[in-house]
């Protein structure tokens, strides 16, 4: 039963560090590239799709079930939700209603790759809805 036990908890361990983890009740966003584990080389590119919402441009302002995409690297959601999100270098607005961002710069290792929904007014939609994946760049 032990073993049993150790064996099921060692894969759940390896879904949470590994698998893309979506948070989502009424839309879902999904990063589908690059893909969850993938060693890859920078400057990187991000794509996400949804479901149940649906992606336009900021300039349209704060629409029910719509918004864009906010790509947030090596950094943990936002701790207030009910605020918009920061913009640098890690946290990167795709206002434009775009679902792919090219040329991210991430240096060799480890990373965390967020993809976080907002509304026109780049307040993430809630309930949230957000994704996450890890990967090693080269």
């Amino acid at each position: 039963m032990k073993k049993v036990a150790a064996q099921i908890l060692t894969i759940l361990g390896y879904f949470i560090f590994l698998g893309a983890s979506s948070v989502f009740a009424g839309g879902a966003v999904v990063i589908t590239e690059p893909a969850n584990g993938a060693t890859i080389s920078s400057p990187v590119k991000v794509c996400m799709e949804v479901h149940d919402v649906e992606v336009e441009p900021a300039k349209n302002g704060v629409n029910e079930g719509k918004g864009h995409h906010h790509i947030i690297i090596n950094h943990d959601l936002p701790e207030d939700l009910t605020q918009p999100v920061g913009k640098d270098l890690t946290h990167i607005h795709m206002g434009d209603g775009s679902t792919c961002k090219e040329g991210i710069k991430m240096g060799p290792g480890k990373h965390v790759i967020r993809a976080l929904f907002a509304q026109g007014n780049h307040v993430p939609v809630s309930p949230t809805v957000s994704a996450t994946i890890f990967v090693v760049v080269e």
